[in-house]
């Protein structure tokens, strides 16, 4: 029994201190872990939520995209045969199937010239079929007013002239709010507001025209 009871104290000592409150505590540590169990949950169940939305925003965004891009093309075909009669623009994708990524390249051939890189076209040409561009935009997906600022600033009488025809479409069917100091530019609009000097004296002046006049 001496031995027995001897052992039993060396068995003792290898158990270490002894917790009394072993049972509260894996209690609360056990309801502790549920909780966490449960908001883990929750996370993964909101992220599968949040991992459908974003496919069907994507999905919904490369239709957009591809329906505006398809319309854009079509015009900007339109509207570059109208600033460079006989010449030939359009706009590619660099990858079409992955809509969420690709590029935009533009290709640009004015009547006479066989290069189709902007960047071997004149700074006129160059501003010109950039402004094709945005009114092929402006004409896929038309929009109540445009601000325009000095956009034609690079281009010379003729191709100016183009332009003009470009915004007087516009003019049909929108509002075209344009700063210039063209004086061509200033003579399509109905409304004239600008700076002036007289006498010394800086004026801030509006004038409307009456096209039925004219």
């Amino acid at each position: 029994m001496e031995k027995r009871a001897a052992r039993g104290e060396r068995e003792l000592k290898l158990l270490g201190k002894v917790n009394p409150l072993a049972l509260e505590e894996f209690a609360a540590l056990e309801e502790r872990y549920k909780f966490l169990s449960e908001q883990l949950e929750d996370v993964k169940k909101t992220r599968a939520d949040l991992t459908t939305v974003v496919k069907e925003v994507d999905d919904r965004i490369q239709q957009v995209f591809a329906e505006a891009f398809a319309d854009t093309a079509r015009e900007f075909e339109n509207v570059f045969q109208t600033v460079f009669p006989g010449g030939e623009g359009r706009i590619l994708l660099t990858d079409p199937d992955d809509l969420l990524h690709t590029g935009v390249e533009v290709e640009a051939r004015p009547p006479g010239k066989k290069v189709k890189r902007l960047s071997l076209l004149s700074g006129g040409e160059r501003s010109l079929t950039a402004l094709a561009l945005l009114v092929a935009i402006f004409r896929a997906r038309p929009s109540p007013f445009y601000l325009m600022d000095e956009v034609e600033a690079a281009l010379d009488d003729v191709n100016l002239g183009r332009l003009l025809d470009l915004l007087r479409r516009l003019q049909e069917n929108s509002q075209l709010l344009i700063i210039t100091h063209q004086k061509r530019t200033m003579e399509i609009g109905d409304a004239l507001y600008g700076v002036t000097m007289r006498a010394g004296v800086t004026q801030v002046i509006s004038q409307k025209f009456s096209r039925e006049e004219d």
